[in-house]
């Protein structure tokens, strides 16, 4: 797990990794380059490095925004003529809408081990789903093994970066925590609880006594939302919602709030900005999501899981309008006996996101769509 924190680290400075599959003895790797980070200096010098043919690779998402078809999960485009290439050119064709700089590539192939990984990589650090990868050419093996040795460049193998999603599970550390009294709930406790990597802080919020609580203790699982929770956006509901759960909850007699780091549906603050944009441009809220490489939606519910088993909590009242929020607890061995709604303003601004999530992603919002 440490050298995939630490190559998380080096890619979201800006830093190339190799990837080798461990499972191949004779792997010599892939050298990885995040497409948002690098420059056109480091672009040259990181293909002479490794003497093999480079390549954009993509995830399937994003090779149907570019106008590629593909059945595989994520592929690698060719790079016709990386001499005079500009990195700039190689960022809008891993982000823009219009499948700019298709005609710079040649035919796509498959993804294999380490390349998929790379994307793994890409999304734990909340990096645009894209990077420059190359082969290791035989003849530069030794050369690049003595930057591994030296430390100047980090080794990290496909099988442990392709689990990175899983390195948490069950390692959530308690940290710190304080009674925090709030406008809608004055007896309320904030616990902070850290992922193992460090890149992620999760609170869950006490509402109440906890010695009083519900047998079916009242719970919301709440994505945080910088632009909608602390600014107020009116493109979503997310600032309500989260108040409106607090006061529930207070009314329910008291539970817990899990305020989650899973900004824009966990692809991460500078990609929910970029959504927005290609959103601005006419597209929903899911198509913009899967133009920048990504999914429906890429949360995971393992952190929730694990809060509420180390506060002892098995059986809860869910208050959500995400079915998806249900079936994960219900996984992870928590007992969902019973689903309240917790809604927002239906607003000019944000029709059209909650449409999409209902009509989309299934998301129980047609009671307040129809009556507002």
């Amino acid at each position: 797990m440490y050298q995939v924190e630490r190559a998380i680290f080096d890619l979201r400075r800006g830093l190339a990794v190799v990837i080798h599959d461990d499972r191949e003895p004779s792997d010599a790797g892939v050298l990885v380059y995040p497409v948002e980070s690098i420059a056109d200096a480091e672009l040259r010098e990181t293909l002479e490095l490794v003497g093999g043919a480079p390549a954009l690779t993509v995830t399937r998402h994003r090779m149907e925004a570019m106008g590629f078809s593909t059945q595989a999960e994520a592929a690698c485009l060719p790079l016709r003529r990386a001499d005079g290439l500009r990195a700039e050119a190689l960022y809008l064709a891993a982000v823009a809408s219009d499948g700019i700089g298709a005609r710079l590539f040649g035919d796509p192939r498959p993804a294999g081990t380490s390349e998929r990984a790379a994307l793994a990589l890409m999304r734990r650090a909340l990096l645009v789903p894209a990077a420059i990868t190359a082969g290791i050419d035989a003849s530069r093996r030794t050369a690049l093994d003595s930057l591994v040795a030296d430390g100047r460049i980090l080794r990290v193998s496909a099988r442990a970066a392709e689990r990175c999603f899983e390195s948490g599970t069950g390692m959530l550390r308690r940290v710190s925590e304080a009674d925090i009294p709030l406008v809608e709930s004055v007896r309320s406790r904030f616990i902070l609880f850290r992922e193992p990597d460090g890149l992620r802080e999760h609170v869950a919020v006490a509402i109440g006594d906890a010695e009083n609580w519900p047998d079916e203790v009242p719970v919301r699982l709440h994505s945080a939302c910088l632009t909608g929770d602390l600014f107020g956006s009116l493109r979503c509901d997310c600032g309500e919602q989260l108040q409106n759960g607090v006061r529930t909850i207070l009314k329910l007699g008291g539970g817990l709030l899990l305020y989650l780091a899973q900004e824009g549906r966990g692809i991460g603050l500078a990609n929910k900005l970029r959504a927005y944009d290609l959103q601005d441009a006419g597209l929903d809220t899911v198509d913009a999501d899967q133009v920048l490489g990504f999914g429906e939606d890429e949360r995971r519910y393992r952190a929730a899981v694990d809060i509420l088993a180390a506060l002892s909590i098995k059986r809860v009242k869910l208050l959500t309008n995400n079915p998806n929020k249900i079936h994960a607890l219900a996984e992870g061995g928590i007992e969902v006996s019973a689903r309240g709604s917790v809604y927002g303003r239906v607003t000019r601004q944000n029709r059209c996101y909650l449409e999409a999530k209902a009509r989309r992603s299934g998301h129980l919002l047609r009671d307040v769509l129809d009556e507002q």
